[in-house]
């Protein structure tokens, strides 16, 4: 009980203190108030862009990483903590790892030396409080988005980072998450979402072309879709003032295909308007189906086709997955497509597993980069949204 209420006043320190300080401080900040209540060492690690490797944080350099080690997260004890969002002990030693997480979205893990205990729930607050720390940093902060990445980004991936929101959120009745891929070099997809009390909003963008053009014609789009979505306008008119905006700009020379749809999380009623794109798969009980939805043009061509909003009725436990061209163009070495089906079968064998959604999207990507030998010729997104009931 001692410990736990030390760690509480380490906790409440480094809140006042991370008011004045940036992203380079945490490291000193969190060993010098973890020294204070007994713990000899804490050492902070964060997920590369990818989440292949665990990089510390040493607060050094322009990355604040110089010095620092990177472990890998899959085959290591760290990467276990941090897959499985549960502390794990370092052998016999008077060590573990604690995952560090912003609600759902997982940060990266505490490397944590203790004299007596642990007392886990303290250990997780502290990881909490770090955790809460570096999401009020990272945005003000290149030492982070140095540190995230392992090679150069281009100038349309940049963009879109910037522009997507955090790429896990759940609560008591949903759970959001989504992966893209290439990280490093994505061009013109992206996606969003947003609760607005017991509504998520939901959208998925795949926009023409691979250059920094597609960059600006998915930010845009992303942007009218934010601005509108908080102005009130209905599903049904989203994609009219979407591609009111892009002819505006691009003058049919450019245009998205888009999923947007929106789940009323009390009585779990999924709509969506489909606008050029592949259709949304259902996941319950074990099997998956397309939603069918008579579809409208993309957005940006003008054709005049009209708007249906589709409904489902979800159930506990459903899962829905919006996702681009990319996931299942995939092709091997032989010229054979990754495919709906393999894409399925892979979402509910790891659901079976009862994955967390983030670690299922995880091992998704990367298998789907592993069937292209690490290389992808267009970008692939997926996005889930379980409903919990």
């Amino acid at each position: 009980m001692s410990e736990r209420r030390g760690i509480a006043a380490a906790v409440s320190a480094l809140a006042l203190a991370g008011q004045q300080s940036s992203f380079t401080d945490l490291p000193g900040l969190v060993v010098g108030e973890a020294a204070r209540v007994g713990l000899p060492e804490v050492r902070i690690y964060l997920a590369d862009r990818q989440e292949r490797v665990l990089r510390e944080v040493t607060g050094a350099g322009l990355d604040a990483h110089h010095g620092g080690a990177d472990l890998r997260i899959d085959g290591t004890v760290a990467g276990l903590a941090y897959t499985k969002g549960e502390p794990v002990p370092i052998g016999r030693e008077q060590r573990c790892w604690v995952p560090v997480l912003n609600g759902a979205e997982r940060l990266g893990v505490l490397r944590v030396a203790y004299e007596e205990g642990p007392d886990v729930e303290a250990l997780r607050t502290l990881a909490a409080m770090v955790g809460l720390l570096v999401v009020d940093k990272r945005s003000n902060s290149d030492a982070y988005a140095r540190l995230i990445r392992t090679k150069p980004m281009s100038v349309s991936a940049e963009m879109q980072w910037m522009l997507m929101p955090p790429v896990t959120f759940t609560n008591a009745k949903v759970t959001v998450s989504a992966a893209t891929e290439p990280a490093y070099d994505n061009a013109g997809d992206s996606f969003d979402y947003a609760l607005v009390g017991d509504r998520v909003s939901l959208a998925v963008f795949d926009a023409m072309g691979h250059d920094n053009a597609a960059g600006l014609l998915a930010n845009l789009s992303v942007g009218v879709f934010r601005n509108q979505r908080r102005e009130g306008t209905a599903l049904a008119d989203m994609p009219r003032v979407v591609e009111d905006a892009l002819s505006e700009e691009f003058v049919r020379t450019r245009f998205t295909t888009a999923v947007i749809g929106e789940l009323d999380l009390s009585t779990g009623d999924l709509r969506w308007v489909n606008c050029g794109h592949l259709p949304p798969v259902l996941i319950r009980g074990g099997k998956a189906h397309e939603l069918e939805c008579e579809p409208s043009h993309p957005l940006g061509m003008r054709l005049g086709l009209p708007v249906t909003v589709c409904h489902q009725q979800l159930e506990p436990g459903d899962r829905v997955v919006l996702y681009t061209d990319g996931i299942i163009e995939a092709r091997d070495p032989q010229g054979r497509e990754f495919g709906l089906d393999r894409f399925v079968d892979f979402v509910i064998r790891h659901d079976a597993d009862r994955l967390p959604v983030p670690e299922t999207l995880r091992r998704l990507i990367q298998a789907v980069m592993a069937y292209h030998f690490g290389r992808l010729d267009d970008d692939a997104t997926v996005l889930v949204c379980e409903w919990h009931g």
